[in-house]
């Protein structure tokens, strides 16, 4: 589901601003943009949004903003400055020339002092990073909780419309069975016209034929599954992935519906289910 969050926290010298944004995706898929300092944190906030978001693609951005003074430490290289001595006094003796450098002069060559700017005790802006991005996640949340409130109403309208084509489906099931045994007996009246109809010949030919065509168990699975669906659209856990399996399988028992029935008026039906059970399962997709 799509969604987008926002919030910022604040200490003495730092401001902490974090913004979520999530969009549709089968898995949850989290991605931390934020500062060279911060990362190490990374793993904690991966692990806060895992808890309270399951699927999606999250992309989260962590700005820092300095609001006091920075201290700044002076780096010495004494290796690289004492390279840089020896190397001096080797190319003085080589040229014949006095030495004329001073410590000042060594210390203003490449790398040997640097300023830095001291690190961050992570330990003492973990606090203000989590209430960012708990402010962040939860307005994201909340988002996601609205859209997914509507997404189950809209499944919840196709699943009621899949209801009534089963019990259209029910209704007309006993019928063909019938439907078969008249025009058999037509067919066979209409080549025979002389000939008298063995009924019990026609009665094994027409259970065989009701055997092979029943749909009644397929019929009871499918308003199982219906129910589940209604249950678990009620729920206030993870949905998704329920949703998607019992998807499949409502799928897979219409199919067989469809392949059994062996009704012109049965498969309309079949296919009428088959198109809003793939609405379901494309909208499934984006349910947490």
């Amino acid at each position: 589901m799509t969604g987008y969050g926002r919030g910022e926290a604040a200490s003495a010298d730092k401001k902490i601003t974090v913004e979520a944004k999530s969009v549709n995706h089968r898995f949850l898929e989290t991605v931390v943009r934020m500062p060279k300092q911060l990362l190490p944190l990374e793993e904690r906030i991966k692990k806060m949004i895992q808890e309270k978001i399951t699927r999606g693609r999250v992309d989260v951005f962590l700005s820092l903003e300095e609001t006091g003074e920075k201290k700044r430490l002076v780096k010495v290289d004494k290796e690289l400055g004492l390279a840089y001595y020896n190397a001096l006094r080797e190319l003085a003796d080589a040229c014949n020339i006095p030495e004329k450098f001073d410590l000042v002069s060594i210390s203003t060559l490449p790398g040997v002092m640097t300023l830095e700017d001291e690190e961050d005790d992570l330990e003492a802006v973990w606090p203000i990073v989590r209430e960012a991005v708990e402010k962040a996640v939860d307005c994201l949340a909340d988002m996601r909780a609205v859209e997914g409130q509507k997404l189950a109403e809209d499944l919840l309208r196709r699943r009621s419309g899949i209801g009534n084509l089963v019990a259209r489906i029910e209704e007309r099931s006993p019928l063909v069975v019938q439907e078969y045994r008249d025009k058999l007996a037509q067919r066979v009246q209409d080549l025979l016209a002389e000939v008298q109809i063995d009924e019990a010949k026609l009665a094994n030919e027409v259970a065989f034929f009701a055997d092979r065509a029943s749909i009644a168990e397929e019929l009871v699975r499918l308003n199982s599954h219906l129910d589940q669906m209604e249950s678990i659209l009620a729920s206030s856990d993870s949905i998704g992935r329920k949703l998607d399996f019992l998807g499949q399988e409502m799928n897979r028992e219409i199919n067989t519906i469809g392949s059994k029935a062996n009704d012109l008026t049965i498969n309309r039906f079949v296919v009428e289910v088959k198109s809003e059970l793939e609405k379901i399962r494309e909208q499934v997709q984006n349910l947490e």
